[in-house]
């Protein structure tokens, strides 16, 4: 099968500061792979370049065998990637369900809107309680929750998640992958990029660690074990 989404041999950065080095990634139809590593190793900037907010230097950015390289980051959208980005990015002066509806009017057009909410709603019951509130008031949590709101409702071909229990409470951290795991049954590929492993092996079934900008270590989440666990944390989570 065409994956989904392929980086092959990607190397990229910020101006003269290089963040990967030859950095290949395939995600298969179906598939959820964990982006495993220390904070500050690279893995936000492999999030960026498979959603098309960072180009490459070096290597090919393939979404469904087309190649993308280079492209604006719309595009990747339009051809079903969709990347819920580190950080609450929430409308904060607008209400919950004036940020929904702006997205879903967007990707869904006006006459769907209201299914959008709904499914939202339902998803994530707390927001359909806050739905009047402005968003800049809500918790930290609940602001994420909206944020991913906006994202699983679309039901992407591939979703890119990117450090989504980062400051949260376990019990929120808890329904936002109860969710990821739905929206896994119902077709889409993951790539999860985290620092809290347990929850990520728990849904993926393809692990890959990485350090200093590079892949190191690739393997099913059962053989990851003590191996990703010291990696990790022997560089720190700060």
């Amino acid at each position: 099968m065409t994956p989904v989404l392929e980086l092959c041999s990607v190397s990229a950065g910020y101006g003269p500061f290089h963040a990967l080095f030859d950095v290949s990634i395939a995600i298969e139809p179906g598939q959820a792979v964990a982006l495993l590593g220390a904070n500050g190793v690279g893995k936000t900037t492999v999030a960026r370049v498979a959603s098309g907010l960072v180009a490459p230097q070096r290597g090919a950015v393939m979404v469904a065998g087309q190649d993308l390289t280079g492209a604006a980051p719309h595009l990747f959208a339009r051809a079903g990637v969709a990347h819920a980005v580190e950080g609450r990015s929430v409308f904060a002066s607008l209400s919950v369900e004036d940020n929904l509806r702006l997205s879903f009017r967007r990707t869904f057009g006006a006459r769907k809107v209201a299914g959008a909410l709904a499914s939202a709603y339902e998803q994530f019951p707390i927001l359909a309680r806050r739905r009047s509130q402005l968003a800049g008031h809500l918790s930290g949590g609940e602001q994420r929750m909206l944020s991913i709101a906006r994202v699983l409702v679309e039901k992407p071909a591939l979703l890119i998640a990117d450090e989504l229990s980062l400051g949260l409470a376990p019990i929120i951290v808890d329904s936002i992958y109860e969710q990821l795991r739905r929206l896994r049954e119902a077709g889409t590929s993951l790539l999860i990029v985290e620092q809290q492993v347990t929850h990520a092996l728990e849904l993926c079934d393809r692990a890959l660690l990485l350090d200093h900008g590079s892949i190191v270590w690739e393997g099913i989440p059962e053989e990851a074990g003590e191996l990703i666990a010291t990696r990790i944390f022997d560089h720190g989570t700060g």
